[in-house]
């Protein structure tokens, strides 16, 4: 999917872009599939503000999509490729052979009428779309909407363009190069779907003003250094000045930017073979 940009007839056009929807073939969401998503801004059942920044936007309706795909060995037409303001990638319409409709992250290079498949025992052909366990994919191909544990539905690989390599299948394990740089190892028994997340494009988006910021439920952040010592640990000094302590903090005073919030002693380190790579790191 490509990025349009348009002429810059103002300061906000000149430094902004949106999504081309050529690839969309549907406007409207599937009735059956969807249910409405209740706005908090961010709070509470007391009302207090939990969650920061957060508030107002247009009103979305939660597509309920199927991570799991547990209809096995019923082959699924692709309907039609849908928008979905909850998430960069676009989602597949499938209407399976016995007439049931559930929506799926659409893989990159799917189109209306192909149709995919999910498997548990069988091996497959080995096309975008098919939902196959880990044991029987070939090794250095790329997936995405993999399990952690046999059966629980697809949890890493979602984001846009996100695909995860594997690099070998040894013993009872599948290893995996995650798009963070991390190599893990997953059960091969775990299911995945083949090829790469639709949507590449997505994280080159300017968003260009305040407005279409507003627009997705986000409210504008504050740096803390440019408040008063009373309100953020940044804050205070007399013009522009550094943070000034030996490391930055939340407004609560814990321990911010960068720092590592993974539990030490996590039941699942023994399974990381390399961490990821720290973007972050000072």
């Amino acid at each position: 999917m490509p990025i349009k940009i348009y002429r810059p007839t103002t300061n906000a056009r000149r430094n902004s872009s949106v999504q081309d929807f050529s690839d969309i073939t549907r406007t409207t969401p599937e009735k059956s599939l969807i249910v409405a998503k209740h706005q908090k801004a961010g709070r509470n059942s007391y009302g207090r503000i939990t969650v920061r920044h957060r508030g107002a936007g247009n009103k979305r309706y939660i597509r309920q999509v199927d991570f799991r795909r547990e209809k096995y060995d019923i082959p699924a037409k692709i309907d039609s490729i849908e928008y979905d303001p909850n998430r960069g990638a676009r989602l597949a319409l499938l209407v399976y052979a016995d007439g049931e409709k559930r929506y799926i992250i659409a893989p990159q290079g799917v189109k209306v009428g192909d149709v995919v498949l999910s498997t548990k025992t069988q091996k497959i052909e080995v096309v975008p779309g098919n939902r196959v366990p880990l044991e029987h994919l070939p090794v250095g191909i790329f997936v995405h909407s993999v399990e952690l544990q046999p059966g629980k539905g697809g949890q890493i690989g979602h984001g846009a363009g996100a695909s995860i390599q594997i690099m070998a299948i040894e013993g009872q394990y599948a290893t995996l190069k995650l798009p963070s740089g991390e190599v893990r190892m997953v059960p091969k028994s775990c299911s995945a779907t083949v090829g790469a997340v639709s949507n590449p494009d997505w994280r080159l988006i300017r968003w260009g003003k305040a407005g279409r910021t507003r627009h997705r439920n986000i409210r504008p952040t504050v740096r803390g250094k440019v408040m008063n010592p009373v309100d953020h640990p940044h804050g205070g000094g007399e013009g522009r000045n550094p943070i000034g302590l030996k490391r930055p903090k939340t407004p609560w005073g814990r321990p911010a930017l960068g720092v590592k919030t993974r539990k030490r002693k996590h039941q699942t380190n023994t399974l990381i073979i390399q961490r990821r790579k720290n973007k972050n790191k000072r």
